[in-house]
Protein backbone atom coordinates (compact mmCIF):
# COMPACT_ATOMS: atom_id res chain seq x y z
CA UNK A 1 0.00 0.00 0.00
CA UNK A 2 1.03 3.24 -0.40
CA UNK A 3 2.44 5.95 2.17
CA UNK A 4 0.83 8.73 0.39
CA UNK A 5 -0.89 11.10 3.27
CA UNK A 6 -4.61 11.52 2.22
CA UNK A 7 -6.54 15.09 2.96
CA UNK A 8 -8.86 14.77 5.82
CA UNK A 9 -12.40 15.46 5.58
CA UNK A 10 -13.52 18.81 6.24
CA UNK A 11 -15.36 20.64 9.72
CA UNK A 12 -18.44 21.99 7.58
CA UNK A 13 -19.50 24.22 10.91
CA UNK A 14 -15.69 26.72 10.37
CA UNK A 15 -18.04 28.01 6.56
CA UNK A 16 -20.43 30.35 6.31
CA UNK A 17 -23.68 28.96 4.83
CA UNK A 18 -26.65 31.26 5.34
CA UNK A 19 -26.59 35.34 4.89
CA UNK A 20 -25.04 36.31 1.72
CA UNK A 21 -27.93 37.08 -0.92
CA UNK A 22 -26.22 39.51 -3.85
CA UNK A 23 -27.51 42.42 -5.90
CA UNK A 24 -28.74 41.06 -9.50
CA UNK A 25 -26.92 42.49 -12.26
CA UNK A 26 -27.72 42.72 -15.71
CA UNK A 27 -24.38 43.18 -17.18
CA UNK A 28 -21.11 40.98 -16.25
CA UNK A 29 -19.09 44.58 -17.14
CA UNK A 30 -20.72 46.00 -14.05
CA UNK A 31 -18.31 43.19 -12.07
CA UNK A 32 -15.92 44.62 -9.38
CA UNK A 33 -13.21 45.88 -11.70
CA UNK A 34 -11.09 44.12 -8.73
CA UNK A 35 -12.90 40.73 -9.52
CA UNK A 36 -12.44 40.93 -13.31
CA UNK A 37 -8.94 39.31 -13.63
CA UNK A 38 -9.87 36.27 -11.78
CA UNK A 39 -13.20 36.13 -13.70
CA UNK A 40 -11.24 35.97 -16.74
CA UNK A 41 -8.99 33.71 -15.76
CA UNK A 42 -11.57 31.52 -15.02
CA UNK A 43 -12.46 32.00 -18.82
CA UNK A 44 -14.84 34.16 -18.51
CA UNK A 45 -15.74 37.08 -21.12
CA UNK A 46 -17.42 39.61 -19.33
CA UNK A 47 -17.98 41.49 -22.63
CA UNK A 48 -19.99 38.18 -23.64
CA UNK A 49 -18.64 38.26 -27.37
CA UNK A 50 -19.89 34.93 -29.19
CA UNK A 51 -21.46 33.97 -26.54
CA UNK A 52 -24.68 32.18 -26.45
CA UNK A 53 -25.80 32.53 -22.62
CA UNK A 54 -24.49 33.69 -19.34
CA UNK A 55 -24.78 32.86 -15.78
CA UNK A 56 -22.90 34.15 -12.82
CA UNK A 57 -24.03 32.56 -9.33
CA UNK A 58 -22.60 34.89 -5.96
CA UNK A 59 -21.94 33.30 -2.70
CA UNK A 60 -25.41 32.02 -2.20
CA UNK A 61 -27.57 33.13 -4.88
CA UNK A 62 -28.02 33.73 -8.32
CA UNK A 63 -26.50 37.32 -9.52
CA UNK A 64 -27.22 37.39 -13.42
CA UNK A 65 -28.40 35.01 -15.49
CA UNK A 66 -28.83 36.03 -19.81
CA UNK A 67 -29.93 33.57 -22.55
CA UNK A 68 -28.59 35.59 -26.06
CA UNK A 69 -29.59 32.99 -28.64
CA UNK A 70 -31.99 30.48 -29.72
CA UNK A 71 -31.76 26.83 -29.34
CA UNK A 72 -30.79 26.72 -25.32
CA UNK A 73 -32.53 27.96 -22.16
CA UNK A 74 -30.34 28.99 -18.84
CA UNK A 75 -32.04 29.48 -15.64
CA UNK A 76 -31.18 29.60 -12.06
CA UNK A 77 -32.35 26.05 -10.68
CA UNK A 78 -34.65 27.25 -8.01
CA UNK A 79 -36.31 28.81 -10.77
CA UNK A 80 -35.89 25.54 -12.96
CA UNK A 81 -37.39 23.73 -10.26
CA UNK A 82 -40.32 26.04 -9.88
CA UNK A 83 -41.38 25.80 -14.00
CA UNK A 84 -40.62 22.25 -14.69
CA UNK A 85 -42.30 21.35 -11.41
CA UNK A 86 -39.41 19.94 -9.76
CA UNK A 87 -37.56 18.03 -12.39
CA UNK A 88 -38.51 15.10 -11.53
CA UNK A 89 -36.62 13.03 -14.26
CA UNK A 90 -33.97 14.75 -13.34
CA UNK A 91 -33.10 16.24 -10.14
CA UNK A 92 -30.99 14.29 -7.79
CA UNK A 93 -31.69 11.22 -10.46
CA UNK A 94 -27.75 10.71 -11.10
CA UNK A 95 -26.29 11.30 -7.77
CA UNK A 96 -27.58 9.70 -3.91
CA UNK A 97 -27.99 12.63 -1.45
CA UNK A 98 -26.94 10.61 0.70
CA UNK A 99 -23.38 9.44 -1.02
CA UNK A 100 -21.71 12.13 1.46
CA UNK A 101 -21.43 14.78 4.01
CA UNK A 102 -20.29 17.47 0.91
CA UNK A 103 -23.51 15.69 -1.04
CA UNK A 104 -26.01 15.85 1.86
CA UNK A 105 -24.84 19.34 2.92
CA UNK A 106 -26.10 20.30 -0.73
CA UNK A 107 -29.73 18.23 -0.51
CA UNK A 108 -30.47 20.21 2.42
CA UNK A 109 -29.13 23.63 1.97
CA UNK A 110 -29.42 25.00 -1.21
CA UNK A 111 -27.66 27.98 -2.73
CA UNK A 112 -28.58 27.78 -6.06
CA UNK A 113 -26.59 26.95 -9.49
CA UNK A 114 -27.76 27.01 -13.25
CA UNK A 115 -29.90 24.51 -15.08
CA UNK A 116 -29.20 24.47 -18.96
CA UNK A 117 -31.00 22.51 -21.74
CA UNK A 118 -31.13 22.52 -25.57
CA UNK A 119 -33.88 22.43 -27.82
CA UNK A 120 -33.91 19.07 -29.48
CA UNK A 121 -32.05 19.65 -33.08
CA UNK A 122 -30.58 22.91 -32.15
CA UNK A 123 -26.87 23.41 -33.03
CA UNK A 124 -25.82 26.27 -30.87
CA UNK A 125 -22.96 28.08 -31.77
CA UNK A 126 -21.94 30.13 -29.21
CA UNK A 127 -20.73 28.49 -25.88
CA UNK A 128 -22.78 29.16 -22.22
CA UNK A 129 -20.83 30.42 -20.44
CA UNK A 130 -21.27 30.04 -16.16
CA UNK A 131 -19.50 30.78 -13.40
CA UNK A 132 -19.64 29.96 -9.74
CA UNK A 133 -18.02 33.07 -8.06
CA UNK A 134 -17.36 33.80 -4.00
CA UNK A 135 -16.49 37.00 -2.46
CA UNK A 136 -16.80 37.09 1.04
CA UNK A 137 -14.24 35.34 3.51
CA UNK A 138 -15.52 32.07 5.03
CA UNK A 139 -18.29 31.45 2.78
CA UNK A 140 -20.00 27.80 2.18
CA UNK A 141 -21.50 27.67 -1.30
CA UNK A 142 -23.87 24.79 -2.25
CA UNK A 143 -25.19 24.78 -5.74
CA UNK A 144 -26.45 21.88 -8.42
CA UNK A 145 -26.66 22.04 -11.79
CA UNK A 146 -28.29 20.35 -14.20
CA UNK A 147 -27.36 19.91 -17.75
CA UNK A 148 -29.78 18.22 -20.54
CA UNK A 149 -28.92 18.34 -24.44
CA UNK A 150 -31.68 17.14 -25.85
CA UNK A 151 -31.77 14.57 -29.16
CA UNK A 152 -29.37 15.54 -31.98
CA UNK A 153 -28.51 18.85 -30.55
CA UNK A 154 -24.97 20.29 -30.19
CA UNK A 155 -23.83 22.60 -27.10
CA UNK A 156 -20.64 23.56 -25.49
CA UNK A 157 -20.70 25.18 -21.75
CA UNK A 158 -17.56 27.16 -20.01
CA UNK A 159 -17.91 26.81 -16.31
CA UNK A 160 -14.93 28.74 -14.46
CA UNK A 161 -14.94 28.67 -10.65
CA UNK A 162 -13.15 31.47 -8.96
CA UNK A 163 -13.06 33.52 -5.45
CA UNK A 164 -12.44 37.59 -5.43
CA UNK A 165 -8.87 38.41 -4.67
CA UNK A 166 -9.43 39.24 -1.19
CA UNK A 167 -11.11 35.64 0.17
CA UNK A 168 -8.79 33.92 2.38
CA UNK A 169 -10.61 30.54 2.95
CA UNK A 170 -13.67 29.50 1.65
CA UNK A 171 -15.45 26.14 0.57
CA UNK A 172 -17.46 24.80 -3.06
CA UNK A 173 -19.91 22.25 -2.71
CA UNK A 174 -20.81 21.46 -6.65
CA UNK A 175 -23.23 18.87 -7.62
CA UNK A 176 -24.04 18.08 -11.29
CA UNK A 177 -26.05 15.79 -13.27
CA UNK A 178 -25.53 15.56 -16.86
CA UNK A 179 -27.91 14.31 -19.20
CA UNK A 180 -27.36 13.74 -23.23
CA UNK A 181 -29.42 12.19 -25.32
CA UNK A 182 -29.75 10.37 -28.58
CA UNK A 183 -27.09 11.55 -31.00
CA UNK A 184 -26.53 14.64 -28.95
CA UNK A 185 -23.13 16.57 -28.18
CA UNK A 186 -22.06 18.41 -25.18
CA UNK A 187 -18.46 19.75 -24.69
CA UNK A 188 -18.14 21.17 -21.34
CA UNK A 189 -14.68 22.57 -20.44
CA UNK A 190 -14.45 23.70 -16.17
CA UNK A 191 -12.01 25.94 -15.45
CA UNK A 192 -10.73 26.06 -12.02
CA UNK A 193 -9.37 29.72 -10.57
CA UNK A 194 -9.17 29.31 -6.89
CA UNK A 195 -6.62 30.45 -4.39
CA UNK A 196 -4.18 28.90 -1.85
CA UNK A 197 -6.89 28.14 1.27
CA UNK A 198 -10.09 27.09 -0.86
CA UNK A 199 -11.55 23.62 -0.57
CA UNK A 200 -13.46 22.13 -3.73
CA UNK A 201 -15.56 19.54 -3.51
CA UNK A 202 -17.64 18.59 -6.68
CA UNK A 203 -19.37 15.77 -7.48
CA UNK A 204 -21.12 14.93 -10.98
CA UNK A 205 -22.12 11.98 -13.00
CA UNK A 206 -23.14 12.00 -17.05
CA UNK A 207 -25.29 9.49 -18.78
CA UNK A 208 -24.52 9.50 -22.47
CA UNK A 209 -27.53 7.64 -24.70
CA UNK A 210 -26.88 6.27 -28.03
CA UNK A 211 -24.41 7.90 -30.82
CA UNK A 212 -24.02 10.84 -27.97
CA UNK A 213 -20.68 12.45 -27.07
CA UNK A 214 -19.52 14.15 -24.28
CA UNK A 215 -16.07 16.03 -24.68
CA UNK A 216 -14.96 16.33 -21.07
CA UNK A 217 -11.96 18.95 -20.23
CA UNK A 218 -10.69 20.06 -17.09
CA UNK A 219 -8.23 22.84 -16.23
CA UNK A 220 -6.45 23.71 -12.82
CA UNK A 221 -2.89 25.54 -12.82
CA UNK A 222 -3.38 27.76 -10.02
CA UNK A 223 -2.81 27.33 -6.18
CA UNK A 224 -5.71 25.83 -4.05
CA UNK A 225 -5.82 24.30 -1.03
CA UNK A 226 -7.83 20.84 -1.87
CA UNK A 227 -9.60 19.42 -4.49
CA UNK A 228 -11.97 16.31 -4.89
CA UNK A 229 -12.91 15.87 -8.21
CA UNK A 230 -13.92 12.13 -9.33
CA UNK A 231 -16.81 12.57 -12.50
CA UNK A 232 -18.63 9.51 -13.35
CA UNK A 233 -19.45 9.19 -16.78
CA UNK A 234 -22.02 6.08 -18.09
CA UNK A 235 -21.82 5.59 -21.94
CA UNK A 236 -25.51 3.62 -21.87
CA UNK A 237 -26.70 3.67 -25.54
CA UNK A 238 -24.91 1.96 -28.34
CA UNK A 239 -22.36 3.99 -30.19
CA UNK A 240 -21.58 6.46 -27.48
CA UNK A 241 -18.39 8.56 -27.35
CA UNK A 242 -16.51 10.29 -24.44
CA UNK A 243 -13.09 11.62 -23.64
CA UNK A 244 -12.13 13.41 -20.84
CA UNK A 245 -9.04 15.24 -20.64
CA UNK A 246 -7.60 17.67 -17.49
CA UNK A 247 -4.68 19.94 -17.31
CA UNK A 248 -3.40 20.13 -13.64
CA UNK A 249 -0.56 21.99 -11.63
CA UNK A 250 0.16 21.69 -8.03
CA UNK A 251 1.98 24.11 -6.36
CA UNK A 252 3.36 23.54 -2.35
CA UNK A 253 0.62 23.55 0.02
CA UNK A 254 -2.09 22.02 -2.92
CA UNK A 255 -3.58 18.85 -2.55
CA UNK A 256 -5.78 17.32 -5.37
CA UNK A 257 -7.50 14.05 -5.73
CA UNK A 258 -8.85 14.51 -9.63
CA UNK A 259 -9.57 11.70 -11.82
CA UNK A 260 -12.63 9.99 -13.65
CA UNK A 261 -14.30 7.24 -14.16
CA UNK A 262 -16.21 5.50 -16.95
CA UNK A 263 -18.32 3.09 -17.06
CA UNK A 264 -19.12 1.10 -21.30
CA UNK A 265 -22.28 -0.66 -21.00
CA UNK A 266 -23.32 -0.56 -24.37
CA UNK A 267 -21.67 -1.75 -27.75
CA UNK A 268 -19.89 0.14 -30.31
CA UNK A 269 -19.03 2.50 -27.15
CA UNK A 270 -15.34 4.29 -26.95
CA UNK A 271 -14.31 5.78 -24.11
CA UNK A 272 -10.74 7.78 -23.28
CA UNK A 273 -9.22 9.67 -20.55
CA UNK A 274 -6.17 12.11 -20.82
CA UNK A 275 -4.56 13.11 -17.58
CA UNK A 276 -1.31 15.74 -17.34
CA UNK A 277 -0.29 16.55 -13.87
CA UNK A 278 2.55 18.86 -12.64
CA UNK A 279 3.68 19.12 -9.34
CA UNK A 280 6.14 21.81 -7.83
CA UNK A 281 5.80 21.02 -4.02
CA UNK A 282 2.28 20.16 -3.76
CA UNK A 283 -0.03 16.51 -4.34
CA UNK A 284 -1.56 15.16 -7.35
CA UNK A 285 -3.87 12.06 -6.33
CA UNK A 286 -4.85 10.80 -10.55
CA UNK A 287 -7.24 8.18 -10.44
CA UNK A 288 -8.80 6.95 -13.76
CA UNK A 289 -10.71 4.26 -14.16
CA UNK A 290 -12.60 2.60 -16.78
CA UNK A 291 -15.11 -0.21 -17.04
CA UNK A 292 -15.70 -2.45 -19.93
CA UNK A 293 -19.12 -3.85 -19.64
CA UNK A 294 -20.40 -4.87 -23.33
CA UNK A 295 -19.03 -5.66 -26.50
CA UNK A 296 -17.51 -4.00 -29.07
CA UNK A 297 -16.18 -1.25 -26.80
CA UNK A 298 -13.02 -0.05 -26.58
CA UNK A 299 -11.32 2.26 -23.71
CA UNK A 300 -8.13 3.44 -23.44
CA UNK A 301 -6.29 5.61 -20.24
CA UNK A 302 -3.70 7.99 -20.43
CA UNK A 303 -2.22 9.53 -16.94
CA UNK A 304 1.40 11.43 -17.53
CA UNK A 305 3.05 13.21 -14.53
CA UNK A 306 6.02 15.73 -14.04
CA UNK A 307 7.60 16.15 -10.33
CA UNK A 308 9.54 19.88 -10.95
CA UNK A 309 10.45 20.44 -7.85
CA UNK A 310 9.84 17.68 -4.24
CA UNK A 311 5.92 16.79 -4.35
CA UNK A 312 3.96 13.82 -4.85
CA UNK A 313 1.70 12.32 -8.10
CA UNK A 314 0.57 9.05 -6.74
CA UNK A 315 -1.53 8.15 -10.14
CA UNK A 316 -3.74 4.78 -10.49
CA UNK A 317 -4.88 3.52 -13.22
CA UNK A 318 -7.36 0.66 -13.51
CA UNK A 319 -9.04 -1.31 -16.42
CA UNK A 320 -11.62 -3.82 -15.40
CA UNK A 321 -12.91 -5.68 -18.24
CA UNK A 322 -16.10 -7.76 -17.54
CA UNK A 323 -17.24 -9.46 -21.23
CA UNK A 324 -15.14 -11.48 -23.70
CA UNK A 325 -13.57 -9.38 -26.41
CA UNK A 326 -13.80 -5.65 -24.53
CA UNK A 327 -10.02 -3.91 -25.37
CA UNK A 328 -9.13 -1.67 -22.81
CA UNK A 329 -5.51 -0.38 -22.64
CA UNK A 330 -3.60 2.35 -20.32
CA UNK A 331 -0.41 4.29 -20.30
CA UNK A 332 1.10 6.03 -17.08
CA UNK A 333 4.35 7.63 -16.31
CA UNK A 334 5.41 9.88 -13.58
CA UNK A 335 9.03 11.43 -13.31
CA UNK A 336 11.27 14.38 -14.59
CA UNK A 337 11.47 16.53 -17.75
CA UNK A 338 14.10 14.14 -20.35
CA UNK A 339 17.46 15.50 -20.14
CA UNK A 340 17.68 14.40 -23.63
CA UNK A 341 14.96 16.61 -24.73
CA UNK A 342 16.27 19.47 -22.88
CA UNK A 343 20.10 18.87 -24.32
CA UNK A 344 18.44 19.13 -27.61
CA UNK A 345 16.88 22.50 -27.34
CA UNK A 346 19.41 24.02 -25.88
CA UNK A 347 21.35 22.79 -28.56
CA UNK A 348 19.72 24.82 -30.40
CA UNK A 349 20.47 27.82 -28.30
CA UNK A 350 18.13 28.04 -25.68
CA UNK A 351 19.75 27.75 -21.64
CA UNK A 352 18.74 25.28 -19.29
CA UNK A 353 15.98 26.86 -17.61
CA UNK A 354 14.13 28.34 -21.36
CA UNK A 355 14.33 24.71 -22.84
CA UNK A 356 12.56 23.19 -19.38
CA UNK A 357 10.05 25.60 -19.89
CA UNK A 358 9.43 25.30 -23.62
CA UNK A 359 8.87 21.21 -22.58
CA UNK A 360 6.21 22.04 -19.44
CA UNK A 361 4.47 24.62 -22.14
CA UNK A 362 4.58 21.96 -24.44
CA UNK A 363 3.06 19.44 -21.62
CA UNK A 364 0.65 21.68 -20.71
CA UNK A 365 -0.97 22.26 -24.23
CA UNK A 366 -4.49 22.53 -24.56
CA UNK A 367 -5.16 23.03 -28.17
CA UNK A 368 -6.28 19.21 -28.35
CA UNK A 369 -9.64 20.58 -26.52
CA UNK A 370 -10.70 22.91 -29.78
CA UNK A 371 -11.36 25.83 -27.00
CA UNK A 372 -12.41 29.19 -28.71
CA UNK A 373 -10.03 31.93 -29.05
CA UNK A 374 -10.66 34.52 -26.47
CA UNK A 375 -10.65 31.46 -23.66
CA UNK A 376 -7.55 30.02 -25.44
CA UNK A 377 -5.79 33.14 -24.78
CA UNK A 378 -7.16 34.10 -20.92
CA UNK A 379 -5.20 30.13 -20.41
CA UNK A 380 -1.94 30.56 -22.57
CA UNK A 381 -1.67 33.38 -20.42
CA UNK A 382 -2.59 31.44 -17.22
CA UNK A 383 0.05 28.91 -18.01
CA UNK A 384 2.39 31.64 -18.70
CA UNK A 385 2.00 32.91 -14.87
CA UNK A 386 2.23 29.34 -14.02
CA UNK A 387 5.36 29.03 -15.47
CA UNK A 388 6.87 32.40 -14.10
CA UNK A 389 6.06 30.59 -10.70
CA UNK A 390 7.45 27.10 -11.25
CA UNK A 391 11.30 28.53 -12.68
Amino acid sequence: MSNIKHQEDLNLEEFVFDGYENVVLDDLRKIDEKDRENLLMAGIDLEERQRSASFLHVNHSKALCKTCDKGVEVLDIKEALEKYQGLKDYYWKLIDPDKDEYTKAVYEKLHGGYFIRTEKGAKVQNPVQSCLFIKRDKVGQNVHNIIIVEEDSELHIITGCSVAHDVNSALHLGISEIFIKKGAKLTFTMIHNWSSNVHVRPRSVCTIEQDGVFINNYILLKPVKSVQLYPTIYLNGRGAVATSSSVIVAPPGTYINAGTKMVLNAPETKAEIVSRTITTGGTIVAPGYIQGNAVPAKGHLECKGLILKDGIIHAIPELEGRVTGVELSHEAAVGKVAQEEIEYLMARGLDEDEATSTIVRGFLNVDIMGLPPELKQAIDKTIEDARDEMF
